[in-house]
């Protein structure tokens, strides 16, 4: 078969294998993001309300229920989804209602929390715009699962378009596509979050340094960058920021090295560290001319459990102090379970392949470290903050694995393989 059907098959198999969780993959956030696009649609606050707590307290209902089945103390017991679905709507209108009466109503976002709390998803219409149409068109539920699946597929493309731009052979880079499918970062792909676009954006980003660095796309590589760092602060612009002036670094790495073994640095680095320069600039400038909530915010959201206490008085230094505490706590349990470890190191091992591309894949699997040390909720650390550091192993596997295959002929289709002489 031809590569595009090998992607193709992967993508319909991957799909195919999503029908098994349809529901139960939501997170609190969830909800803000879903009222966010169907407030996008033409939806009021009430009917926005509605459906999102429906949808919400139904996927609740359905883990109980499914949680119940295999508990080996309880399992033939009455089904608690009723209950569950029930105290669910109760608990959730309780606080829709106090708070519209309370003249929470602005924004697009259902007032699920407090108005300082949802100004946060208020400045991140990206995903919800990208909701907009599944959501039109197959309701709550279906329309987050096609867009978890649609999302998710095109960041296996993408990461199977990397590996072709830097001349892997196919079925490496088939690799990269099923690497990102099968790890954590397609899971959490597959959420009714965010980072399934943050991952596809990056890996935009690193498709076009690709083109850049490996052939003489310099201008149509550097638009790409520039065209995802763009689309990246309408998503999360901390995450424009991170990958911005990541990407600068490691073109300044870059040019420094070629500099240091007396080799010009390149127009293709040049470009792409202006690129990264130009994005991190931008966003802290639209940020604020736009009044996004500062990072001072952000850390009292932290300390403060979404801003249900009262405000820190030295905020700064206890976050500092659990900064500590958690990557501490961090690393014992990688070293309990050390397959995030090994991969990462694979893929650098992997990415030293490429020196010049290299740098610029670890600095994207950077910002997924940055993006953590940002959250050091050591409930979530191993899930959705952290994941685009995965992008390193399903990049750096491959490449890591090229030797191999190169030493076979990829045969024409039907031709026999015959070892290279």
């Amino acid at each position: 078969m031809r590569p595009r059907t090998w992607v193709l098959l992967l993508t319909v198999v991957f799909a195919l294998l999503q029908l098994a969780n349809v529901s139960g993959r939501d997170t609190p956030d969830s909800k803000n993001y879903l009222s966010y696009a169907l407030s996008l649609g033409g939806a009021g606050k009430r009917e926005a309300a509605a459906v999102t707590i429906d949808h919400y307290c139904a996927g609740r209902a359905s883990m109980a229920h499914r949680r119940q089945n295999v508990d080996v103390v309880r399992f033939h017991a009455p089904d608690p989804a009723p209950r569950v679905l029930r105290e669910c709507r109760e608990e959730e209108w309780r606080a829709v209602e106090a708070r519209l009466a309370a003249g929470g109503a602005g924004g697009h976002t259902v007032p699920f929390m407090s108005e300082r709390f949802m100004r946060i998803f208020e400045v991140r219409p990206g995903y919800p715009v990208f909701l907009v149409p599944f959501v039109g068109l197959f309701g709550a539920t279906w329309g987050l699962w096609a867009a978890g699946v649609v999302v998710t597929c095109v960041g296996g493309v993408l990461a199977f378009l990397v590996l072709r731009a830097l001349s892997v052979p196919v079925p490496l880079a088939l690799t990269g596509q099923a690497l990102f499918l099968v790890l954590p970062c397609g899971t959490t792909a597959m959420r009714p979050m965010a980072e399934g676009l943050l991952l596809a954006l990056t890996l935009a980003a690193l498709w076009g340094c690709a083109l850049v660095l490996e052939g003489s796309r310099t201008r149509a590589g550097t638009a790409l960058v520039c065209a995802a760092l763009l689309a990246l602060f309408t998503v999360k612009h901390s995450q424009a920021l991170f990958l911005g002036l990541c990407l600068a670094g490691a073109g300044a790495a870059v040019a420094v090295r070629r500099r240091w073994r007396g080799l010009p640095p390149g127009r293709g680095v040049v470009a792409l560290a202006g690129a990264g320069c130009v994005g991190a600039l931008g966003t802290l400038l639209l940020a604020r001319l736009l009044e996004y909530p500062s990072v001072s915010e952000s850390v009292q959201d932290l300390l403060t459990d979404h801003f249900a206490r009262p405000d820190r008085e030295r905020p700064w230094a206890e976050f500092f102090q659990l900064q500590g505490n958690f990557w501490m706590e961090w690393l014992r349990r990688q070293l309990w379970e050390p397959l995030f470890v090994a991969a990462v190191a694979a893929g650098v091992l992997g990415a030293r392949r490429r020196p010049a591309f290299g740098a610029f894949l670890v600095a994207a699997a950077v910002t997924g470290f940055l993006n953590q040390a940002g959250h050091p909720d050591i409930n979530i650390w191993g899930e959705r903050l952290i994941t685009l550091a995965w992008l390193l192993p399903v990049l750096g596997v491959p490449l890591l694995l090229e030797p191999v295959v190169r030493r076979v002929v990829v045969p024409a289709q039907g031709a026999p393989a015959e070892p290279v002489h």
